[in-house]
């Protein structure tokens, strides 16, 4: 007798052309089929994934959501084939997947450091704006009842996160998610302006509390929470400041949920009225630390098969090693994620 599916929330970092790792990971689960998505919360290139998992989702189920997936990443690098933004002949030749020898690219990085959005694109003309919008019919995603969806914004004028659920979704409320200062005009929606939504919640896990059926929270890394070394190129020195930017609200909601099981474990909150939530960590930074800041404006078709297969891989071994787990107990050690130690399996 077959199973019953394991209810779960899956939470979705942002992380560029990397998000197509994520890619891998939700499509070995949707074919695993020993998994059920409860609840999604995304950001950035994650809200990408979500809404492009719930529009496939709805038109034809497991398979649907799979095939829009795949959908998606394809139309991203259609998208860039014209793009200066390649990698040279010397990076394909020694497989390189980084763009730090492409003149372009370190350009346009001076150039966004010089001048702004509004300078440099006062029409706000966003070509990524257009391919989500051809890519993803945000009537099915506000009709996908199957699970909750969640997508996070930074309102830029009180620096505080915004959930958007998925009921009211649109286009715009993802391009929000995924609005980078440097790289595009902040999204107005009702009159307020946002940026990305990694600043505050990269994925926020607070929405899912309480409303999804499950206490189980399945994080997708895409960003390393440890990098040994200081860096030295200004590049490097960038990337590794906007990664402790960005997993920060990430952390600072661990440990909250640490803090809160602890004290339930020691008999000072009650059961009753306090949720002891299961946290579950996907990553695979063996594989994607040492591609490279540069590597996530990379869509070249090639590479972003080459991330989903390793999230495939990677999701593979996870489901195998940790599925009992699912419902019973964190497959993470929290507090050994805070001491910069590694979030390690809690044997």
């Amino acid at each position: 007798m077959a199973q019953k599916p394991k209810l779960v929330n899956f939470a979705l970092q942002g992380g560029g052309a990397h998000g197509a790792f994520t890619w891998g990971v939700l499509d070995r689960v949707l074919e695993d089929g020993r998994l059920k998505i409860a609840g999604i919360s995304g950001t950035s290139a994650g809200a990408m994934n979500a809404v492009a998992l719930a529009d496939g989702f709805t038109r034809d189920g497991v398979d649907g959501a799979r095939a829009a997936l795949e959908n998606f990443w394809q139309a991203m690098s259609d998208g860039a084939k014209n793009s200066p933004l390649k990698r040279t002949p010397y990076d394909v030749l020694t497989g390189n997947w980084g763009l730090e020898n492409n003149p372009m690219y370190h350009a346009m990085d001076a150039l966004s450091r010089l001048a702004s959005p509004y300078q440099l694109n006062p029409m706000n003309m966003n070509p990524l704006r257009d391919l989500v919008e051809e890519s993803i019919d945000f009537e099915m995603v506000r009709k996908c009842t199957a699970f909750k969806l969640y997508i996070s914004a930074t309102n830029v004028e009180t620096g505080k996160v915004k959930v958007f659920p998925r009921e009211a979704l649109t286009v715009d409320m993802v391009m929000a998610s995924a609005c980078l200062p440097n790289l595009y005009q902040a999204v107005e929606i009702d009159g307020v302006p946002y940026w990305d939504g990694g600043y505050m919640g990269n994925p926020s896990l607070f929405p899912f509390h309480g409303q999804t059926g499950t206490d189980d929270i399945v994080v997708v890394q895409v960003n390393p929470i440890e990098r040994k070394g200081a860096p030295k190129m200004p590049q490097d020195i960038q990337n590794r400041m906007n990664e402790i930017s960005f997993n920060g609200s990430l952390l600072k909601e661990l440990r909250s949920i640490d803090f809160v099981d602890r004290l339930i474990r020691q008999g000072k909150l009650s059961a009753d009225n306090y949720r002891q939530v299961r946290v579950h960590v996907v990553e695979n930074q063996l594989e994607l630390k040492p591609l490279g800041a540069s590597s996530k404006m990379n869509v070249e078709w090639a590479f972003l098969t080459k991330l989903r297969d390793i999230g495939r891989e990677t999701a593979t071994r996870w489901l195998d090693e940790n599925l009992a787990d699912i419902g019973n107990r964190s497959t993470v050690d929290l507090r050994a994620m805070f001491e910069g130690i590694g979030g390690q399996h809690q044997g």
